[in-house]
């Protein structure tokens, strides 16, 4: 078995990297290549090409080790998110990111819980609740991927830029919002499915909120000019494991507590700079492409057949461009800018990446998604990742700037 989990490990890294260069060729991020890379090795195509090699690298047993990998490098990710969130720097920039933030946010999810009352019957689990199904979907769509935002603003030449800048402020404020939601909608959904009381788990979850705040007002305290040292490394991931232990346990999920638990540390830069080059090295180019791995082996576009099921997928597409591409770009052009600017702030706001990624496994482990409509909402993430850079130098080439 531990033969079989190194092999398989081998292989997702040489997919990923592969096809990461693949789409750097083609001005793509690289995290759109890994996402293929693991839609590529799953059911989708490695399946249907080669079953029994398929069958024999990835059989039923192994996927549960590979699983558990792939969400500690979820949880570390997570860490690094909250660890980088510097909500100091977006007072500057507050109004304009709250406002294209909340925006873009509102539409696409209004468009999704509408949505979800046509998917509910002939797509959504038997016996999910109505409630959750539409505030999970809903928030499914209002998913910005900040850290694949910021690459592209970046390789796009528009770092500084007032575009650039709204851009990365709003997706900052659009991570939280969401996934203050999905945390909302979690309590709601796990504890209706154990049968708990939907109030003790949101008043757990509010006391472990004002002990992260205790937590975050004492560290603001100590002054961490440097790195931290081995015995504060240390503590720090003893922090980081028993924060996302804790929301685990209330009934949300670790990764919210893996974010708090970032979120809340020290905001100077050397410290913060240390810190990610101990624990990013070994999560992005390692953990991250096995949890790809994961998703494209629970991905089967094959489950997509006949028309119904692919207009279906083309509707969810729409939505999810029309509700954060609109929303964003619509805001934009009420604080001032010119409709090509605002556009751009949209087409950037529309990217979902990695994040969506981890919204979707979520739903699909609770039983909120159906593998079909897993598929489907994977697929969007793709799409909308993938058109982000060719649609931005169309709408806001470099000449226009």
């Amino acid at each position: 078995m531990f033969a079989t989990l190194l092999l398989e490990m081998i292989v997702i890294l040489c997919a990923c990297r592969f096809m990461g260069w693949v789409c750097g060729r083609i001005r793509q991020p690289p995290v759109v290549g890994e996402m293929l890379a693991g839609l590529l090795l799953g059911p989708s195509l490695a399946g249907r090409m080669a079953p029994e090699a398929f069958a024999r690298l990835f059989p039923a047993q192994s996927l549960g080790p590979l699983s558990m990998l792939s969400q500690f490098g979820l949880i570390l990710y997570m860490f690094l998110v909250g660890l980088k969130m510097d909500f100091a720097k977006l007072r500057a920039h507050r109004r304009a990111a709250v406002l294209a933030s909340l925006s873009g946010i509102a539409l696409p999810f209004a468009l999704g819980a509408t949505l979800a009352v046509g998917l509910l019957r002939p797509l959504a689990p038997p016996g999910v609740p109505g409630t959750s199904f539409t505030m999970f979907l809903g928030v499914a769509m209002s998913v910005t991927a900040f850290p694949v935002l910021a690459r592209i603003v970046t390789d796009s030449g528009l770092l500084g830029t007032s575009v650039g800048t709204i851009a990365i402020a709003s997706a900052a404020v659009d991570d939280v919002t969401a996934w203050t939601l999905l945390a909302a909608t979690l309590a709601v959904a796990r504890p209706a499915a154990q049968g708990h009381p939907v109030w003790l788990t949101f008043a757990m979850l509010a006391a472990y909120v004002l002990v992260m705040l205790m937590v975050e007002s004492v560290l603001r305290r100590r002054p961490l000019t440097g790195p931290p040292s081995a015995a504060g490394f240390a503590a720090l991931i003893l922090l980081l494991l028993v924060s996302a232990w804790t929301t685990e346990m209330i009934g949300v999920h670790a990764l919210f507590g893996a974010f708090a638990a970032g979120a809340a540390l020290p905001k100077q830069s050397r410290f913060v700079e240390g810190l990610t080059e101990r624990i990013e090295p070994v999560t992005v180019t390692v953990l991250l492409p096995l949890f790809f791995a994961v998703t494209g082996l629970r991905t089967s576009i094959a489950l997509i057949s006949g028309v119904g099921m692919w207009a279906s997928c083309g509707a969810i597409i729409a939505m999810a461009v029309a509700g954060k591409w609109g929303g964003a770009m619509i805001a934009s052009r009420i604080m001032g800018m010119r409709w090509r600017e605002a556009a751009a702030v949209g087409i950037l706001m529309n990217t979902r990446g990695l994040v969506e990624l981890v919204v979707l496994n979520i739903g699909l482990e609770l039983g909120i998604l159906s593998p079909i409509l897993f598929s489907m909402m994977v697929l969007m993430a793709l799409s909308t990742t993938f058109m982000a850079p060719p649609l931005l130098h169309w709408v806001y080439p470099p000449k226009s700037r």
